[in-house]
């Protein structure tokens, strides 16, 4: 049997003040939903139904067809959200039905599983996840027995002086067995000011029918929080990325000063290697030991071998080897691979390239589309002219050429092996093995032409 999860993420979030569904706001780089749809998947929920609301188009197109949506065209309520999932989950083999906020992006898959395997060894048709959190305020207060066993969830507004006092509180979480979630959807009513359907009321009609409901305490007492302002979610970021920059140094990353350190938490990091302020390395890295990446660094689904030196640099979905030097204000664009021991200094930029191991790129120099050999040498200034205007053409260097400086490589053209262009060469036909390039006119001088033809502006001064 399958367990599915339906994701609420309807909301507007007026006080976002964004044109956007409220769970497209982004936490580290990352739409809130995705933290949740993610949580869900690792805590091995097979099948995902997310409720889509204001701006439902943005949200869907976002999801890429990766679940099931359905539109909850008013909003009405928690309970009449849930609801319009209701024949979704009739006509599927589900088991147990986990409810989710889109807007609480701190639930973990370990919560998630160890909410089900209390849920489901104790036997209750409906378990509510909880979490104590210091200030409970505005939360609706999960009441016990003197047994410690689940009573009610009170809600803020309804709640006396001592039921104020209870710290655990409800986080919006709740596994349902299917049928239990189908039957108790349809009792709630909307007899309230706002006319609106509760998901929280199933619980007090579980419990005045007698069926099995139980409370689950988050270990994870951040599970419970949102954001409904940009303020808030100021806060949820800096949470997250402290949580992170922690997990990391205990793994042995060293972070020296942490100021504008952003490291997204799927990021693998050998152990020695520093990270250094205003780096920030996004989703799908792998970086390895020993290795310095910093200062004012962005990395994004880039690997970097052992022992290499990142500094000032961006790179997008590129690798590179061990014991490189890259920068400072290097470029590394898509589909870049440089190799084991390889130079990337002042202002270069490379781009779906491959830089074998050994090669200097030192400054002020644009490699693309090119397949470099080892141990190369380009001077200051060198372009490797890729692009015709129609269509985009390579460049192929060998082994240990010498690239003289403000050399343009019109591509497509073989550099042989060992072979040398002059500086200033405009390369447009091949340069064979050992052979010395040359391509620019005699210097021509005329002997006073300034003073002929006064090409200059009158000074003042």
């Amino acid at each position: 049997m399958k367990n599915c999860a339906v994701i609420l993420a309807g909301g507007e979030g007026t006080r976002m003040h964004s044109e956007k569904p409220k769970v497209m706001a982004e936490l580290l780089f990352k739409p809130m939903i995705d933290h949740v749809f993610d949580a869900a998947k690792k805590a091995g929920v097979s099948d995902i139904c997310v409720v889509t609301g204001y701006k439902a188009e943005i949200l869907e197109a976002h999801l890429e067809g990766r679940a099931h949506t359905v539109r909850q065209t008013e909003r009405l309520g928690t309970g009449h959200a849930v609801m319009q999932a209701a024949d979704y989950i009739r006509q599927n083999d589900f088991e147990n039905i986990l409810i989710l906020n889109g807007d609480a992006p701190f639930i973990d898959s370990e919560t998630i599983s160890e909410a089900l395997v209390y849920h489901t060894n104790r036997g209750f048709i409906q378990t509510v996840i909880s979490a104590k959190i210091d200030e409970p305020y505005g939360y609706g207060r999960i009441v016990r027995d003197f047994n410690g066993d689940f009573c009610a969830i009170v809600e803020e507004a309804s709640a006396d002086k001592e039921t104020k006092k209870i710290n655990e509180i409800n986080s919006g979480a709740m596994w349902f067995k299917k049928d239990a979630l189908l039957y108790l959807l349809s009792k709630i009513k909307n007899d309230n000011s706002k006319k609106e359907y509760y998901l929280t009321d199933t619980v007090k009609i579980a419990v005045d029918e007698k069926m099995s409901v139980g409370a689950y305490t988050a270990k994870n007492s951040d599970a419970v929080l949102g954001a409904n302002t940009r303020v808030q979610l100021n806060g949820l970021n800096e949470r997250l990325r402290r949580k992170i920059l922690e997990e990391k140094m205990l793994q042995g990353v060293s972070i020296p000063i942490t100021d504008g350190v952003i490291i997204d938490g799927s990021a693998v990091i050998g152990s020695d290697t520093v990270i250094l302020p205003g780096t920030i390395i996004k989703e799908g890295c792998i970086i390895g030991k020993n290795c310095i990446i910093g200062p004012n660094t962005v990395l994004y689904k880039t690997k970097v071998g052992n022992g290499s030196a990142l500094n000032q640099v961006q790179a997008e979905e590129a690798s590179v080897g061990d014991n490189c030097n890259l920068g400072p204000f290097v470029h590394l664009r898509p589909n870049t691979n440089i190799k084991n021991s390889v130079h990337c200094g002042n202002f270069v930029e490379v781009k779906n390239s491959t830089v074998d191991s050994h090669t200097s790129v030192s400054h002020l120099t644009y490699v693309g589309d090119s397949d470099v050999g080892k141990g190369v040498n380009f001077g200051c200034g060198v372009v490797t002219v890729n692009f015709n205007g129609k269509e985009k053409n390579r460049c192929t260097i060998g082994d240990d050429a010498f690239i003289g400086c403000n050399t343009n490589l019109i591509a497509p053209v073989k550099i042989g092996d060992r072979a040398y262009t002059a500086a200033g060469s405009t390369i447009t036909d091949e340069v064979p093995d050992d052979a010395l390039a040359i391509a620019r006119s005699r210097q021509t001088v005329k002997e006073g032409w300034v003073i002929k033809k006064k090409p200059y502006r009158e000074k003042k001064y």
